[in-house]
């Protein structure tokens, strides 16, 4: 079938991506699902610093690719031996793909998945093969890259059965999306990875959209959180969201805060080394950030000895998506967790250029891309 996508052309395009336009949006053939797959029509894809990474050359993918990785949708069809999923189910897009019997697997979200990171790597789906083509530049096709197991910003994707998690239709598709990589991961950094005793209070550093779902999922397990940024929008946007202060980190520095849980969503070396500095004797540092390949942070290992220090990272909040999604579900849904904050703007895919722009100044959470259906 003919979609709609934004495929990425080329990593490490020059800032402002307005000026360089690394993406074009085109028509691209999608190919039907194959066995243990399924066609998701997009209801809404949020752009994420995992994103950006890919766009600036930070994390080395293959182009050209088509990203998007955080998203929900409709099931419109479904491969051999999918039975499990109705036709018009709503499901939230996860960006890890499990397979559920690697040793990876076996570490309750620890750890992984070994063949879902290397599917990841090659980008392709999680069963090795590639469904997107479109004319190449000599007029015969030409593959078009799998971001993340999803590609969500086209109005099609076809997944991995494994890439999916179906919600109920109270779920908006909105909020789904914001599901699949926000709120997983930085809910996940506080619940599965940081898991602070009741009534615990929790420091966020660094207050994206990443950093604030940490920080809306520690309040609404009773948590007295305190959210430390530079950018002084999100510092309001967190006492908003529930936080009982919010600090620059020179101001959180000078208070002398300290924390037995201190969750690190920046992907900085600064943001790591401010949570690092903040977390108490005998806690845990939780770091979730994804920072340049060839970033270094000062550690003292005296200190972690010392002082008796954890430092754990946490790749997608250390999450099973399966399990974990329906309890972040529950919590929304008895209005504990108003993931509605997390929506800065909504744009097209015509604005994704500007948009990582946008997402590299500091000044956006969640932009969100939404399809209007056409069924003409």
């Amino acid at each position: 079938m003919l979609i709609t996508g934004a495929v990425l052309e080329r990593s490490g395009a020059e800032a402002p991506f307005a000026r360089s336009r690394p993406f074009s949006v085109g028509e691209l053939d999608l190919d039907p699902p194959g066995p243990g797959e399924l066609l998701v029509r997009i209801e809404a894809a949020g752009v994420c610093h995992s994103d950006l990474s890919v766009v600036d050359g930070n994390r080395v993918r293959p182009t050209p690719m088509l990203l998007g990785h955080e998203a929900a949708g409709v099931v419109e069809e479904v491969g051999a031996g999918v039975a499990d999923l109705a036709l018009g189910t709503r499901v939230v897009m996860t960006f890890l793909p499990r397979c559920g019997t690697c040793a990876g697997c076996r570490t309750d979200g620890r750890l992984p998945c070994e063949p879902g990171s290397a599917a990841n790597g090659a980008g392709t789906l999680l069963g090795g093969g590639i469904r997107l083509h479109r004319a190449g530049p000599a007029g015969g096709p030409q593959e078009v890259f799998h971001h993340l197991g999803v590609s969500a910003f086209a109005t099609h994707a076809v997944v991995s059965r494994a890439s999916v998690v179906p919600v109920d239709d109270d779920v908006p598709a909105e909020i789904a999306a914001l599901l699949g990589c926000a709120v997983l991961t930085g809910g996940g950094a506080v619940i599965n990875a940081g898991r602070p005793a009741p009534g615990e209070p929790v420091v966020v550093v660094g207050l994206g959209g990443v950093g604030m779902a940490a920080l809306l999922v520690a309040v609404a397990q009773g948590h007295e959180v305190i959210g430390v940024d530079m950018v002084p929008g999100k510092l309001d946007l967190a006492r908003d969201c529930g936080a009982a202060q919010a600090l620059t980190p020179d101001e959180a520095a000078d208070r002398g805060i300290r924390a037995a849980v201190v969750i690190e969503a920046a992907g900085a070396v600064r943001a790591f080394e401010t949570a690092l500095a903040l977390t108490a004797p005998g806690g845990t540092t939780v770091t979730v950030g994804l920072p340049a390949p060839d970033a270094r942070a000062a550690v003292s290992p005296l200190l972690l000895t010392a002082e008796a220090r954890t430092v754990v990272g946490s790749y997608l909040g250390s999450a099973v998506p399966s399990r974990d999604i329906p309890r972040y579900v529950e919590l929304w849904r008895a209005g504990r967790l108003p993931l509605e904050k997390l929506v800065s703007s909504r744009i097209g895919l015509d604005d994704l250029d500007a948009a990582m722009d946008r997402l590299a100044a500091g000044g956006e959470l969640r932009q969100l891309i939404t399809f209007e259906r056409n069924d003409a």
